[in-house]
């Protein structure tokens, strides 16, 4: 048996969730009993482990809890899942999570989001690798954007390589702009959603941000520039090379990309390469996420894991 004590500042629908949804959780997940006497709350299980894991589990939440954060059911599953592993979630949750470099509403939401904020605030080029979910593009545009208000970045250029365009990508109607749009789309939605559509437009007409495909990045040097590659891994080397390059004074890059998403030969992807080449020097990090760190729909982390475990069993 363990005991949790209550701060007064602290109300048990907080610890428990309403209709005590959490602590039905807690009981099932780790096979204990949960009950609350005066200030306490009492576990009671038959192993100690488990026991120690909900001890562990509540105690964070009654900390993140006084430090003004109300935990949504998918932070509650997160915690638990880190908590039980004997990991602190609590600085994810905390108020000045994120830093000086993403200090508004946006913040990480998993430890591994936060090493990637951290990774940013260090480093000039950083290299995000992780499945779809796990807030890469999305983090990366908000950061762009913090740099572009407090003045640290003139300008801000998203790019994508347009792979399934290949050659064609001249023939196809319109102007440069809506010959790639399809292709630079998401860059486009993470944009309009930290913002608004107006203050995009207004962005784009005055080339505060630009966004084009990898292939006319060729020949440019970028000063004073956050600079976001997008699905890096269907770059070639020689794309990857091109792109890294294109690096000028005063500005940062962040290259985000799935090596389990690779529509070009995987021998040839600038992204599977440029980690045996880059990795060690001096102002170049590595972060990787992973399915933990997926913040979309609940389901998401759950397919992402069903097919590494398919794709594992086919290659044993």
């Amino acid at each position: 048996m363990k005991k949790v004590r209550i701060p007064q500042d602290v109300a048990v629908l907080e610890i428990f969730g309403q209709y005590d949804k959490r602590a039905k959780y807690l009981k099932k997940m780790f096979n204990v009993e949960l009950s609350v006497r005066d200030s306490e709350i009492l576990i009671i299980g038959n192993n100690a482990e488990n026991v120690d894991a909900a001890h562990r589990v509540l105690d964070e939440i009654i900390t993140i809890t006084r430090d003004g954060h109300l935990l949504d059911w998918t932070e509650f599953e997160y915690l638990v899942e880190k908590v039980s592993n004997s990991e602190s979630v609590k600085e994810v949750f905390s108020k000045n999570n994120g830093g000086p470099i993403l200090g508004r509403k946006i913040k990480p939401k998993t430890l591994g989001q936060k090493r990637y904020i951290e990774a940013i605030e260090r480093n000039d080029v950083i290299f995000v690798i992780g499945p779809a979910g796990t807030g890469k593009t999305y983090l990366a545009v908000a950061v762009a954007l913090d740099y572009l208000k407090l003045g640290k970045v003139n300008r801000i250029i998203l790019t994508r390589p347009a792979v399934e365009a290949g050659e064609k990508l001249g023939f196809l109607p319109g102007d440069l702009a809506e010959k790639v749009e399809p292709y630079l789309r998401p860059l486009y939605d993470a944009i309009i959603d930290i913002t608004s559509p107006d203050k995009f437009n207004s962005y784009r007409e005055r080339g505060i941000i630009e966004i084009v495909p990898l292939a006319y990045m060729r020949g440019r040097t970028l000063n004073n520039s956050f600079i976001i590659l997008d699905e890096a891994q269907n770059t070639t080397y020689q794309q990857m090379k091109m792109f890294l390059t294109r690096l000028g004074f005063n500005s940062k890059a962040i290259v985000t990309g799935d090596i389990t998403q690779v529509d070009i030969e995987k021998e040839r992807s600038g992204l599977i390469e440029c980690q045996k080449i880059l990795k060690g020097i001096p102002g170049i990090e590595f972060v990787y996420l992973d399915e933990s760190d997926v913040v979309r729909h609940p389901l998401v982390k759950k397919i992402i894991k069903a097919y590494e475990e398919y794709e594992r069993s086919r290659k044993s």
